[in-house]
């Protein structure tokens, strides 16, 4: 079955998983969209400083605006891009490098799997926010390096993932029979055990970007990734908390809210994924 099979059939069936699949795609749908379509549809300039301070939502601005007059709603829309981009980067960084080590320790066993085992492991056991804040505090507050540093983080997720399945495909009737007329090593992984491995990692991949949304969050709410004016979520989020005090809730609210939304959304696409993965394997 095509990997995007995993993704069309449930929408068409009524098979369990379908309405979580349909809520995740429409949220992160939704974002998408916001992100595209920014410079039209945001009404006002996202860094713009306004004399109407700490205006609550209204027809005028409908999620109010910050302490410096600016747009909550706009910023909120702009915000969407920043967090986008960065986790696209950061992920795609982490598969591009985690599958094919995965692949490589697992279908070569020996001292290249001790090696490789071991470095995974140890960069494993730390917790994957606080690695995350050193590597972004040694590269310094840009999105992209905040990319990097999230990407760094969750490589040997993919690593054990992919290794783990490879152990148990490379000794399957079929790529015996890949070795056997010669097939060369990198053919075999690449042709044989990676097209079984791709449904697993899309899971892997919808889960781990629900997690490096709220890390992305995390590293600019401790002003690790974006420096002002430039919107985004966890930013905003920073910005808004000491005025919650105040009765000023919609500071951040909104950005909190699309935080969990779009991490949610990542994380139920992956367990509708999961779940129809699950059936066929039954």
């Amino acid at each position: 079955m095509r990997l995007i099979d995993y993704i069309i059939n449930p929408l068409r069936e009524r098979k369990p998983g379908r309405g979580l699949l349909l809520f995740g795609i429409s949220v992160v749908l939704t974002v998408i969209i916001m992100a595209i379509f920014a410079p039209w549809i945001s009404p006002y300039n996202p860094t713009q400083i306004g004399a109407d301070v700490f205006a609550p939502p209204s027809s005028k601005h409908l999620m109010g605006t910050n302490n410096l007059g600016q747009d909550v709603f706009s910023r909120i829309i702009w915000g969407s891009r920043i967090i986008l981009y960065v986790v696209a980067i950061a992920t795609t960084l982490s598969i591009l490098v985690g599958v094919p080590l995965g692949l490589l320790s697992g279908y070569r066993g020996g001292k290249v799997d001790r090696a490789l085992s071991m470095i995974m492991d140890s960069i494993y056991s730390f917790p994957s926010l606080i690695l995350a804040i050193v590597i972004a505090v040694v590269l310094g507050p840009s999105p992209v390096n905040t990319a990097i540093a999230i990407a760094f983080v969750y490589v040997p997720t993919y690593f054990r993932m992919v290794r783990g399945q490879t152990l148990s495909l490379k000794n399957q009737l079929f790529v015996e029979a890949a070795r056997a007329i010669g097939v060369k090593d990198w053919e075999t992984m690449r042709k044989y055990i990676l097209p079984n491995v791709l449904p697993t990692v899309l899971v892997v991949f919808t889960l781990s970007v629900a997690d490096a949304i709220l890390t992305e969050a995390g590293l600019s709410f401790l002003g690790l990734s974006v420096t002002p004016p430039t919107p985004d979520w966890g930013y905003d989020l920073r910005v808004g908390q000491p005025f919650l005090l105040d009765g000023y809730w919609w500071l951040a609210f909104f950005p909190g809210i699309m935080i969990m939304l779009l991490a949610m959304g990542f994380a139920m696409i992956g367990e509708a994924i999961n779940e129809r993965l699950s059936l066929g394997t039954r």
